[in-house]
């Protein structure tokens, strides 16, 4: 199975963002692989992307939440959810200090911050500068790293 990556937005690391943390829920890879799908297990625990304009929720529209597929974790509401054209779901905000972590993540040449799944460290995706108001950032999120729960 191929994956992508697809952006080359550089930006300058943030001084909040962590280098190295450990996540409350541990699991060896083959409990992850037992839980999670193929496709599930290469984004989450593999850093891998999903190809743009393919995961279920890119134009999802429905009032809720996004939580980690991993663990249940609370991620994001869809009233920061907005349209950003890049073919995955995108937030200007995440639900608070215990939903993600942002990491620094050269990988490949490139200075960027990953998403990271603040309880379980599950890679979801990155966050950039170049979001709408109120905070000017686009958290750019694998559709397969994320389930919703309707309001």
């Amino acid at each position: 199975m191929s994956f992508f990556v697809l952006t080359a937005c550089a930006q300058e690391e943030k001084p909040n963002t962590e280098t190295s943390r450990k996540p409350n829920i541990e699991k060896t890879e083959a409990e992850w692989k037992a839980q999670l799908t193929e496709l599930e297990y290469e984004v989450l625990r593999e850093e891998g992307t999903e190809k743009p304009f393919t995961g279920e929720y890119v134009d999802w529209k429905k009032e809720g939440v996004f939580v980690c597929k991993a663990c249940g974790n609370p991620l994001f509401s869809s009233d920061t959810k907005f349209k950003s054209g890049t073919g995955w779901p995108s937030f200007f905000d995440h639900l608070g200090d215990s939903s993600v972590a942002e990491v620094a993540d050269n990988s490949y040449g490139w200075n960027r911050t990953e998403v990271e799944c603040w309880r379980c460290g599950s890679h979801l995706g990155h966050v950039f500068e170049d979001g709408p108001d109120p905070t000017g950032l686009r958290y750019c999120i694998n559709s397969v790293s994320l389930e919703f729960q309707e309001k």
